[in-house]
């Protein structure tokens, strides 16, 4: 039986820097993350400090790895009338 690493099995920071705001974005202090699980990659831009970016981040993969933890997917098919 092979050994998983709990670790890859939940979302993670991995990396928050600063970058260019996107086209047409007022502002200068917009910085660029990275939340992955696994081979899964999510990338997000915000503008604001890097401990603000940092902390959003953070709670995002929170509320990822919460919702994975109920089971199952968070799409719901619509019921048929």
């Amino acid at each position: 039986m092979q050994e998983v690493d709990i670790n890859k099995l939940k979302y993670q920071v991995i990396t928050v820097e600063k970058t260019l705001p996107p086209s047409g974005m007022p502002g200068d202090n917009w910085h660029r993350y990275v939340i992955g699980q696994g081979t899964s990659k999510i990338e997000g831009k915000k503008p604001g400090t890097l401990k603000a970016v940092t902390q959003h981040a953070e709670a995002v993969a929170e509320d990822l790895n919460f919702r994975a933890g109920k089971g199952g997917s968070t799409y719901a098919p619509r019921k048929k009338v």
